[in-house]
């Protein structure tokens, strides 16, 4: 297994997402300007840390306007403004539920379609001109929101400028079988084709 260079990593994805290039969305044809970020979960540490120098950076030198969308909090912050002390009860219910039933429950209040991405077009549209849009926290959230359910549903309400997903697992793509997005290297975050991998994007 090759060592994953977090350094090298970091060099290249602040690299693509600097560049002209990518910021125009150009060389996508009819896709959609998704991008994925995979990486090991065990780095996920040191990922985070690398994610806010590179946008420290892309703001400070390039002067962009990045909305950057915690997925975990975000979910928290829906909850909560359900009112009436709702994680509290839930916390109180969970021990009471079956699993598969809890999860259903979770699954319909944080629905992308009805929840999750109407909050982010909200953050998005607070913000004036946006460069680029960052989702985090996927591997917090599942199996409550699944990547490729937000990321569906996103591509309805943004397009204007690009969307990068860090991913803590593999990101594959094959001819054979299509393209799947493998949560933690085991769970298969079931298939989602339209999204490209960064680590693969020219940064010139």
């Amino acid at each position: 297994m090759t060592e994953y260079d977090i350094a090298s990593v970091e060099r290249h994805v602040l690299a693509v997402l600097s560049s002209d290039r990518f910021l125009r969305m150009e060389g996508l044809g009819n896709e959609v300007p998704f991008f994925i970020w995979p990486y090991p979960p065990e780095q996920e540490l040191q990922v985070r840390e690398a994610t806010g120098r590179i946008i420290d950076r892309l703001r400070t030198t390039r002067g962009l306007s990045i909305v950057v969308v915690d997925l975990f909090e975000l979910a928290v912050e829906l909850l909560e403004a359900r009112g009436g002390n709702l994680l509290e009860r839930l916390e109180q219910v969970e021990p009471t539920r079956s699993r598969s039933d809890f999860r259903r429950d979770l699954q319909r209040m944080l629905d992308p379609e009805q929840h999750i991405v109407p909050a982010i077009k909200r953050r998005v549209d607070a913000e004036a001109d946006v460069d680029l849009l960052v989702l985090t926290g996927i591997g917090r959230v599942f199996p409550f929101i699944r990547s490729h359910n937000v990321l569906n549903n996103l591509q309805v309400a943004v397009s204007e400028f690009p969307v990068l997903m860090l991913f803590p697992g593999e990101y594959r793509q094959t001819a054979a079988s299509g393209s799947s997005l493998e949560l933690f290297n085991l769970l298969t975050d079931d298939q989602y084709y339209r999204a490209k991998n960064i680590m693969e994007q020219e940064p010139a």
